[in-house]
């Protein structure tokens, strides 16, 4: 293969932030789900903070629907799946046919689940249908470069909601461990500047997340 175009880089790399986007939501979503119902029925309102996302839902109910299967709602999980669908099949020749296909799969499941009464067990499918799309393109993408470009936006996208979501600092520092180690082999344009910084963010002894966030969203794209 060639080299790779600059909006085609662009679309790898969305490509692999909107699949990891759907993945990590959507489990972050089945906890939230699980307080709701149990304790705090305003649960949804600190996610919507957390992700820094408007909160338009007025109740659990219409936050459970709208949020995943809401096509109208473009923060909605359906919404982030069709924006990794589009990138997908414009990438056809790049990622893939078998490849494309589980995003297809996926999306398949995401439309079942929205009219299912298990809507939770629809949404598993989803997401084993996505970790199903990054074992393929990791088997079946010949072209390293393609395979690191998605990996840097998985990795870019992770450490952006974990940052949001006040996780544990260890989990933040193993995420830019493993994109440090990735970033140069994708020859995706970054700042190593802005790279040394995340990886000094996450070493500090009080986490700085949303230093942190504001850092890990400017990396890639600049290379001052």
């Amino acid at each position: 293969m060639g080299i790779i175009s600059v909006e085609n880089t662009d679309r790898l790399y969305w490509l692999g932030r909107y699949t990891e986007r759907v993945y990590s939501t959507i489990k972050v979503f089945a906890d939230k789900f699980d307080s709701m119902i149990d304790m705090d029925e305003l649960e949804y309102d600190k996610f919507c903070k957390s992700q820094d996302i408007p909160n338009i839902y007025k109740s659990k109910e219409d936050f459970c629907q709208r949020y995943c299967f809401s096509l109208k709602d473009e923060n909605s999980i359906f919404s982030n799946l069709m924006r990794a669908y589009d990138n997908a099949i414009v990438l056809r020749e790049e990622i893939g046919s078998e490849s494309l296909s589980y995003i297809q799969l996926a999306l398949y499941a995401m439309n079942q689940a929205a009219i299912s009464s298990a809507p939770l067990i629809g949404l598993q499918k989803v997401t084993d249908n996505i970790a199903a799309f990054w074992g393929m393109a990791d088997d079946d993408i010949d072209e390293s470069q393609i395979r690191n470009i998605i990996r840097v936006g998985k990795l870019i996208e992770r450490i952006d909601l974990y940052a949001r979501l006040r996780e544990d600092p260890r989990k933040l520092q193993r995420e830019a461990r493993r994109l440090t180690n990735r970033i140069d082999k994708s020859e995706i344009r970054y700042s190593l500047k802005k790279l040394a910084h995340v990886n000094y963010l996450v070493q500090l002894d009080e986490m700085p997340y949303e230093t942190l966030i504001e850092a890990i969203e400017r990396l890639v794209g600049d290379e001052s």
